[in-house]
């Protein structure tokens, strides 16, 4: 093989290399946030259903990204899981799913209008906004929960409604779903939550398929008898 045709097939290779790379890449993306006292399951849960979602053809095309409130990267859960994130609010990302978890104390989220500024930005271009427990509180600080449907942990429902009047807080139910907007009590019902929007991104059938794949089904057929 001569020099010519020798440099023309590696550019060949090259460029075949590169387009198989770029189509197999993940194009979508699906914020989590995380702060340091976060509760553990709101962030876990969501981490693990799209997580081992994303490894399968069917959703190939979604990637998790863990996102600080704060300019530090690693935070600690109130359990003490430490967690070191992908990005920060302050980074350039388009996100097609941002989900929002909560703490014991929302204070220092509330007031951080960096952070409140981030959500209602990636309100207006994501497919999906999502909220765990007391999360709902930071939707509603930045105005996404307006004229909605939604709801936050058992117990909680009556502060939410005070605090934003124009949210339609809705009471004893696990997951509620408004306008692409996801809302869920948080804890253990994360998971719930997280099922139901991989289903709207995808189908009941490949929801179903990672709730077995996570022997999550299990857990289900344990309440139901």
């Amino acid at each position: 093989m001569n020099k010519i045709k020798r440099t023309l097939l590696l550019i060949i290779l090259s460029i075949t290399y590169l387009t198989a790379n770029s189509v197999s890449a993940a194009s979508e993306k699906i914020g989590i946030l995380v702060f340091d006292g976060f509760l553990t399951s709101d962030v876990t849960a969501p981490i693990e259903v799209f997580g081992a979602a994303s490894k399968k053809a069917w959703f190939s095309s979604y990637e998790v990204v863990v996102i600080s409130t704060t300019k530090n990267k690693t935070v600690v859960s109130e359990e003490g899981l430490k967690i070191i994130a992908d990005k920060t609010i302050y980074d350039e990302l388009k996100l097609d799913v941002l989900i929002v978890p909560s703490a014991y104390d929302m204070d220092s989220q509330l007031n951080n209008k960096d952070l409140i500024q981030y959500i209602s930005k990636q309100s207006q271009t994501a497919a999906w906004m999502a909220s765990n427990c007391s999360g709902a509180f930071l939707l509603g600080e930045a105005g996404v929960l307006d004229g909605k449907n939604a709801t936050t942990w058992a117990g909680g429902e009556d502060g939410l409604l005070k605090a934003y009047p124009q949210i339609k807080v809705q009471y004893d139910q696990n997951v509620v779903i408004d306008s692409q907007v996801i809302s869920s009590n948080g804890g253990p019902v994360s998971y719930q939550a997280a099922f139901e929007l991989l289903a709207k991104l995808s189908s009941e059938k490949f929801a179903n398929e990672i709730s077995t794949a996570i022997q999550f089904d299990r857990l289900r057929s344990a309440f139901v008898q």
